[in-house]
This record gives structure tokens, C-alpha cells and sequence, in this order.
């Protein structure tokens, strides 16, 4: 199923931000047709308006029409670029009405869920007005999502992006900035503030932001407790040699929890080739092997295997090694799409729509033809690619257009005008 046109709604800010950029990522490079509408830009002006001190209900009513205006900025999107399909992220600003306007347009959605279904709720309002809802839980979580009326509910583990989540060779300044026998990266909830308590004693650094108010941890807290990019995190990840992977709970005296889905970071630390000790997770073996990743079930065995792997580096490689080509193989943004594709064929008939097969080139001269091939092999696009995806590809290029850039776009706009003149 290649050159599909895919609109990708981010959300304003949270964690599944960088996860819809892999995604766009993942897409473009299964030869697919990518916009992104990017939320981010509209954050901003969203954050502003807590400044204007009014009244609760002018506030909330302030909201709910800025998220419209939002809303609708996606339809006028849509209107333009004509996806096969919108694949939403979570959090991201779509509401009920642009929902509907959608499904009635018949313009497929799906959103990606990466969320807790059960710490963050807002899925009971929303999952239904969605055509796909792909999740990071298994039941009882499909179970809910059919009873209020959502029976395309995929299971769609989180992953890595391979091309970014990668080894990395460091700068001697690198290393001593971001390297640690023991790091942890991520928000201080708080069974990591409990159980990191005890770790003070090694060369541990802490990095992330809600870390604020423990004196314990502060001396461990780099950076001033401030967000860590995307690309310092894989830093990180390779300078560190045991990174801890603690999924978060908001309950201070459950500090391993046995909770089910498994966070991004296992997959991105996995795809680094760095060593991790992961808390144990009912989803888990279902993604790795016991000798691919090492794993704890309370906090005593953490400190245990801290201080085993840090006397045995032979062992944290070869875990590292085999996590790594575990993700490689099976856990790429690229497959979790191709899945996410797949089901969306099967659950929604007559999906993908047709295309007319244009054959526009049919009629150019072989020389015109050699070029236009040319050019698509550099926008990684396939022969039958229609001459709407390909001016639309030519649109999204960066910097100064060829000639032939500039022909296609004049015989798009040529052909627009003589269209409307018969």
C-alpha cells in the first residue's frame, strides 16, 4: 500500500509530540504523501490566554472557541490536501464537530492513543468519533472502547525511530556532560522521587523536568530540572552506562507497579544500543525476550543488579546488542504504521479509494519523461504517482525550484484555468 496521501494532526505539546514527528517520519519513508499540521505553533497563543484574568466561564468559553478556530484550520487542511487519511495523535485539537464534519465527508480518521486509558479519561468522549483507534492496552481496555461505541481498536505498541534513535559516537565533552554510571531521564512522578531516594550514593544523574520540591534529589537534578531535547536525550542514552527505565505511577507507595504498556523510552534506549533495567511490565515479554532486556520487580533487586552490571560490563553488551536488534527487526515506526495501515484496510471497506490512474506522462516527449523520472526518484515517489501527488510533492520541497519544478507548478496552474474556462 504505497502513496497514500496521510494528514498527521499533532498535539500542542506532551509526549506524544516527538512520537507524531517519528510517525511523519515513518510514513515519508514508506513512500507516502506526509503533511503536518503543526499544533505546536498554536500553543502559544492557547497558554496566553490564562494571562487575561477573567472569570472561570469566560476562561473555558475562551478555550473551547480557540480550539474550534483550531479545529477548523484542520478541516480547511484536509479541504486542501485531499488525505486518504488523518491520523490524529493524542491530545491533538480536533473536536466533535470537525470529527463529524469529517466522518460525514467521508474522510477517514484514526488516532493513536499513547496514553494511560486510565489515568487520562478524556477517551470516553472522543474514541467513538474516530474510524481507528489504535491503543498501547489490551483489555479491559477494548472491552471499554466497545461499549462506548468504538469497535476498530487496534493494539499498537510503542516503538523507535531507527534513523534517529541510534549509537552515537561522542565528543570527549559530551561524555562527561551527559555520562553516568547510573542516569535516569523523565518527569519526577512520584514512585521515581521514593525509590531514586535510595540510589544517592552512585554516579547518578537525574534529567527531566517536576522535579521541584525534593532536597533529596536535587544535587542528582541536571540542567535545573529543565526539558531535555529530544536530541540529548540519545545522548544520554549512549553516554550512560545503566540507564533505569521506571514507568510512572502518581502512587508514592507503589513504586514498581506491574503495569501493562510499555513506555517509549524501553524501544528508544533498546534502539541506542544502551544498557537499561526496566521495571517489569505485563505487555513486556510480548515485545522482548527475557535475554534482551534486564528487568526488576521490586527496588531491592534494582539496587542489586545496579551494582551487578556495573561489575559486569560484558553482560550489559550483550543485552544492549541483542534489545537493539530486537527493535531493529520488530519494534520501527515504519512497522507499527504498516500494521496501523493494514487494519485500517480491513475494518473500513472501500479504503483506500481508488485512484485515477492519470498515466500523465504517457504523452510527453521521452526527454520531459527521463526528467520527470528523475525527479521522482528524488522525492522518493513511484512511476504512477498521479500529477496531483506530484505537484503537491514538488509544493512541500525546500528552497530555490528547478525549471522543471517550475514547469510542473506553471502546467498545474495552466490546467486550473483552463478548467474553469470549460
Amino acid at each position: 500500500m504505497k502513496n497514500l496521501r496521510i494528514l498527521v494532526v499533532l498535539p500542542f505539546y506532551g509526549g506524544s509530540l516527538p512520537i507524531g514527528r517519528y510517525v511523519a517520519s515513518a510514513l515519508r519513508a514508506e513512500g507516502h504523501l506526509v503533511e503536518v499540521f503543526e499544533a505546536p505553533e498554536f500553543n502559544a497563543a492557547y497558554d496566553s490566554l490564562k494571562d487575561l484574568k477573567v472569570t472561570t466561564d469566560r476562561f473555558a468559553y475562551l478555550q473551547n472557541s480557540f480550539l474550534n478556530v483550531v479545529s477548523q484550520a484542520v478541516l480547511a487542511k484536509v479541504e486542501t490536501f485531499e488525505p486518504d487519511l488523518v491520523f490524529a495523535m493524542a491530545q491533538a485539537p480536533l473536536n466533535h464537530q470537525a470529527l463529524k464534519r469529517l466522518r460525514r465527508d467521508g474522510v477517514t480518521t484514526a488516532m493513536w492513543f499513547v496514553e494511560d486509558y486510565r489515568l487520562f479519561t478524556y477517551w470516553k468522549a472522543f474514541a467513538q468519533f474516530y474510524d481507528i483507534f489504535a491503543v498501547i492496552q489490551k483489555e479491559p481496555f477494548m472491552s471499554e472502547l466497545a461499549a462506548v461505541g468504538q469497535p476498530n481498536a487496534v493494539y499498537l505498541p510503542l516503538a523507535a525511530q531507527p534513523d534517529f534513535h541510534k549509537p552515537l559516537e561522542l565528543t570527549p565533552v559530551e561524555q562527561r556532560k551527559f555520562g553516568s554510571d547510573v542516569s535516569f531521564m523523565g518527569a519526577g512522578y512520584p514512585n521515581r522521587r521514593m525509590a531514586f531516594r535510595d540510589l544517592i550514593n552512585h554516579d547518578f544523574k537525574i534529567w527531566g523536568n517536576e522535579w521541584d520540591g525534593d532536597h533529596v534529589l536535587k544535587p542528582l537534578v541536571q540542567m535545573k530540572g529543565a526539558r531535555v531535547s529530544s536530541e540529548d536525550c540519545v545522548k544520554i542514552f549512549n553516554a550512560t552506562k545503566i540507564n533505569l527505565n521506571l514507568h510512572s505511577s502518581i502512587q508514592a507507595d507503589e513504586l514498581v507497579t506491574f503495569g501493562d504498556f510499555v513506555n517509549p523510552r524501553t524501544f528508544e534506549l533498546a534502539a541506542c544500543g544502551a544498557f537499561q533495567l526496566v521495571d517489569k511490565r505485563t505487555l513486556l515479554n510480548e515485545s522482548f525476550a527475557d535475554d534482551e532486556l534486564a528487568t526488576f520487580n521490586s527496588i531491592d533487586e534494582l539496587r542489586e543488579k545496579i551494582d551487578y552490571f556495573i561489575a559486569n560490563p560484558d553482560e550489559r553488551t550483550s543485552f544492549a546488542e541483542k534489545s537493539q536488534a530486537r527493535v531493529l527487526a520488530d519494534h520501527t515506526y515504519q512497522a507499527r504504521m504498516q500494521t496501523l495501515l493494514e487494519f485500517t484496510e480491513q475494518r473500513i471497506e472501500g479504503w483506500p479509494k481508488a485512484k485515477t490512474e492519470s498515466g500523465f506522462m504517457a504523452d510527453y516527449p521521452p526527454e520531459l519523461a527521463t526528467e520527470i523520472r528523475q525527479l521522482l526518484g528524488k522525492l522518493s515517489l513511484p512511476e504512477d504517482v498521479s500529477f496531483e501527488d506530484l505537484v503537491w510533492a514538488v509544493r512541500q520541497q525546500q528552497g530555490k525550484l528547478s525549471e522543471l519544478d517550475t514547469s510542473i507548478l506553471f502546467l498545474d496552474e495552466w490546467q486550473k484555468l483552463y478548467a474553469k474556462r470549460t
